[in-house]
């Protein structure tokens, strides 16, 4: 019997809840932070009435937000969220929110623009900036892709590993909980740079850890996906069977080992899919090989863009796969991308969608 799941979906005006008991029919609740821009919004898995959401106001900047009680109510969560140390800069846009690990408790990490770490021992109450990372001896090797110089994707591990990626300074690994950072970027292309694989300033797009095993990593890069290791001295190039380097998403699905998907985009200067038809490709052997999955998704005249943070799993078997598009949609599988269907549709152009 299908777990229970509950999808948050950021929208460009508020935040949306879907919710199901047998993946097959959906409740949409919201908007929640009616008319503001959510970056991200996400429920802790080891409290899931907790939900925290980035939130951009044109009028009022960044700000973090969250929720104890499921997203029925909602308060400005940011006491000690700073930018130091940075000359001439401050914070842009907030592009990512992760609990820490189990074995962490109360512990939150915010990413954001121009590349800084934050992070909260006290389940988002009050903040610090991390500046082991923010200020980072590399730092002035880092630059801003056409989203700025942001910190979107952090993961967790557990042991004190963390593994965070910035467009487009990179990956950067720590095995002390953050006091010290290396860059994670070997065997890694940077087309766009005069040196091809340099140590710092690749422009990742979406990093994940397989959530059963963490020390599998997967990365849509700007110039390709790779596979690689948390311990690893290189990433490999899986790309092969793509028909672009270019995108954005990626899911990892918990019940399946070697399982990825990403959904191929046409070069940095349209960021749509390809010819016109939505297609999700799907690998179920680490990237060695890949299938493309079109079942249910439109095929003639359409033109969307799946951002970096709209794509998602969850941990049931077959995997449930979920991505919502610039145009409003989010679709569905309940098969691991055998089929889709609509889940919602008319919405603001999605930002992010997490199970």
């Amino acid at each position: 019997m299908p777990n229970t799941v509950t999808l948050w979906i950021g929208t460009r005006k508020g935040a949306f809840a879907a919710r199901t008991k047998d993946r097959r029919t959906w409740k949409l609740e919201g908007p929640h932070l009616r008319g503001n821009e959510i970056n991200h919004v996400v429920a802790d898995p080891r409290d899931p009435k907790r939900v925290y959401a980035t939130v951009t106001n044109g009028w009022f900047g960044a700000h973090i937000h969250a929720s104890a009680d499921g997203g029925k109510t909602w308060n400005v969560s940011e006491k000690g969220l700073e930018l130091s140390g940075v000359p001439d800069q401050s914070l842009k846009r907030i592009w990512h929110i992760e609990p820490g690990h189990a074995d962490e408790p109360g512990v939150i990490y915010a990413g954001a623009d121009p590349g800084a770490l934050f992070r909260s021992t006290d389940w988002g109450a009050s903040w610090e900036q991390v500046s082991s990372l923010t200020l980072h001896a590399t730092r002035a090797k880092w630059n801003p892709g056409a989203g700025g110089m942001c910190l979107h994707s952090i993961q967790c591990l557990g042991k004190g590993r963390i593994v965070v990626a910035i467009s487009a300074a990179g990956a950067f690994r720590s095995l002390d909980n953050g006091a010290t950072w290396e860059p994670h970027n070997g065997g890694v292309r940077a087309d766009f740079m005069p040196e091809k694989f340099p140590e710092v300033g690749q422009c990742v797009h979406k990093l994940l850890a397989h959530p059963r095993d963490p020390e599998t990593l997967y990365q849509q890069n700007h110039c390709g996906v790779y596979r690689g290791k948390f311990t690893g001295k290189k990433w490999t190039d899986i790309n092969k069977g793509l028909p672009t380097r270019f995108g954005f998403a990626l899911a990892v699905p918990a019940a399946e080992k070697e399982t990825v998907f990403t959904v191929p985009m046409e070069g940095a200067e349209y960021r749509c899919n390809l010819n016109g038809a939505l297609t999700v490709a799907r690998s179920r052997d680490g990237g060695k090989t890949w299938k493309f999955l079109k079942r249910g998704l439109p095929q003639k005249n359409t033109h969307v863009t799946v951002l970096r943070e709209a794509m998602t799993s969850d941990a049931d078997s077959p995997a449930g796969v979920y991505f919502g598009t610039s145009g409003g949609t989010v679709y569905a599988t309940r098969d691991a991308g055998e089929s889709w269907t609509v889940l919602a549709e008319n919405l603001p152009p999605v930002y992010s969608v997490a199970a």
